[in-house]
Parts: C-alpha cells; sequence; structure tokens
C-alpha cells in the first residue's frame, strides 16, 4: 500500500518507521532531513504531493493549527486527495476542530478518521500504543491493519471527534495520576522516608498505577527528558477545559493539574518529560523527591 506519513517527530518517526519494515512504500514531508531510520521513504516537496502518492494520509503533529495548516494550506493535504483516499490524524487536537476538519475531507469524497494515541515514546517505538479512534466502520477496518502495525488497544469509539474527545479524557486521568504520584512521593521523602521504597511498596498495593510504576521512578532518579513534553500535555488541558466551558462542565482537578505544569512552564521546564510536574510541587515544598 502507499502511505504518507506527515509529521516526522519524537513519536511520528518510529510510527512510520513500524509501516515502512511491515513493506509498505512510505511518502513523507518534513521540515528537516528525513529521519535516518527512514531513508527508504521517498520525501515529498509538499503535502500536497505526499496525498497525491499515498492512498492513507498519516498526521502526527502538534495541535490543532498544525493540523489545519498541513491540511488545508497552500499545497496542503486536501490540494493533493482525489477521490477514496483516507486521511488519518493521529495528533492529538481539539474534538471540534476534528469535526469541522472531517467535514472539509468528506466533501472532497474522502474519509477521515482521528487517531489519536496514548503510550509516549516507549509505546510508539515498541508499536504498542493505544489508539482511540473516531469515524465511519468501513474506513476504520481498512486501516486497522496498519493501526496493528502501531499499537495494541485499537478501539472504535464512535463517530469524528469522538477519538479526540477520549485522549482529552486519558490526559486528564494521566495528568492527574501524575500529579497524585508527585504528591505522594513528595510526602513520604520530606517526612524522612526512602521514596524509592516508599514507590516499592506501593506498587504491590492498591495505589499502583503505570503513572506510579513509570513517572514514579522519574521523579526519584531525576531522569526528566521527554518522552511526552509538558507543553504538549498543557495543550491537552487546555483542550479539556475549553471543553468543559462550552459543556458548562466543571473539572476543577484538571485545571489544577494545569496550574502546576504552568509553573513548570514558567521556570523553563515547558520541554521537559510530563513527569516532571513533580518539580512544581517541589518548588512549593522547597524539597526535592530524591532528598530524603
Amino acid at each position: 500500500m502507499n502511505i504518507g506519513f506527515i509529521g516526522l517527530g519524537i513519536m511520528g518517526t518510529p510510527m512510520a518507521q513500524h509501516l515502512l519494515e511491515a513493506g509498505h512504500a512510505l511518502f513523507v514531508r518534513t521540515r528537516s532531513k528525513v529521519p535516518a531510520a527512514l531513508v527508504s521513504a521517498t520525501p515529498c516537496a509538499t503535502n500536497a504531493d505526499v496525498a497525491r502518492a499515498a492512498d492513507i494520509v498519516f498526521l502526527m503533529l502538534p495541535d490543532t493549527p498544525d493540523v489545519e495548516q498541513v491540511l488545508f494550506g497552500k499545497e496542503g493535504v486536501a490540494a493533493g486527495l482525489s477521490k477514496g483516499k483516507t486521511v488519518v490524524d493521529m495528533s492529538s487536537i481539539s474534538p471540534i476542530d476534528t469535526k469541522r476538519f472531517a467535514g472539509h475531507v468528506n466533501d472532497l469524497g474522502c474519509d477521515y478518521l482521528d487517531a489519536p494515541v496514548s503510550g509516549g515514546e516507549v509505546g510508539a517505538k515498541a508499536a504498542s500504543l493505544t489508539i482511540m479512534v473516531g469515524g465511519p466502520d468501513a474506513a476504520f477496518e481498512r486501516v486497522k491493519p496498519l493501526f496493528e502495525l502501531m499499537g495494541k488497544n485499537i478501539t472504535l469509539v464512535g463517530r469524528n471527534g469522538d477519538g479526540q474527545t477520549t485522549k482529552v479524557a486519558n490526559q486528564i486521568i494521566v495528568a492527574l495520576n501524575i500529579a497524585a504520584v508527585g504528591e505522594a512521593l513528595l510526602f513520604a521523602s520530606k517526612a524522612g522516608a526512602d521514596p524509592a521504597k516508599v514507590r516499592q511498596a506501593l506498587m504491590g498495593g492498591f495505589a499502583a498505577s503505570r503513572i506510579l510504576e513509570v513517572h514514579g521512578e522519574r521523579m526519584i532518579k531525576r531522569t526528566f527528558n521527554p518522552g511526552f513534553r509538558i507543553r504538549l500535555h498543557q495543550k491537552d488541558l487546555g483542550l479539556a477545559l475549553q471543553g468543559a466551558r462550552e459543556l458548562g462542565v466543571a473539572l476543577p482537578q484538571t485545571a489544577g493539574a494545569a496550574q502546576l505544569m504552568q509553573v513548570c512552564a514558567a521556570n523553563g521546564m515547558a520541554d521537559l518529560d510530563h513527569s516532571a510536574l513533580v518539580k512544581a510541587l517541589e518548588l512549593m515544598a522547597q524539597h526535592d523527591v530524591a532528598k530524603a
């Protein structure tokens, strides 16, 4: 199959690599040099050229404006689409704008799937991403074999926009869990306990979680290289709070986690892994988790 991939970042590159290694022809557009892992892919001069060459075009971009520009800007994907092709946006963006983008692509006689992912760089490299999909059943079934090359837990949630809504919900849960683990380890450390041993003990009980396992270790070992950057999680929580205003619901804990991330960003830490949210708590306590 001829596949296009736009957005070769920390996660996009290994995701595209899995598709290439499965024997598909890969057409890419990147602002910089094509990564070494994708040396056998075909570079294209414009996003429209990617769409002309590919049957299915994948996007993995930072934010809503980036997706809109790539799709509908000058020489964008839409300019290269022809009837029967499929656009798959695996970015994490606004559910509301996703519905609008899908409508424009549908008007060109093409299918649109929103398919954001969870699992970070580790999941992208291991092809173990969770993929949350919104869109038509037939398009999902057509693309599912490709999703299976990149992830393991793949769910068609509902209509266009529902995949993005699910991702926002995921990011709420992740952020609140990171904050909870940070507070727990900070409390234990400040009280004089060994946070590494506290974490080990907690992993055997009801408080055990993937966040405690992975990000709790990052907090203790001070390994905050991304992963998933604070600035991107800030964007996702912004989508959650924007949606909450439009829906007339309150998300007080989400707002609190967003403020902790803002503390980090204001102190020059926006490009650290989101587990570095603990640093906001440490600044307030004047104590680092690693200092028992």
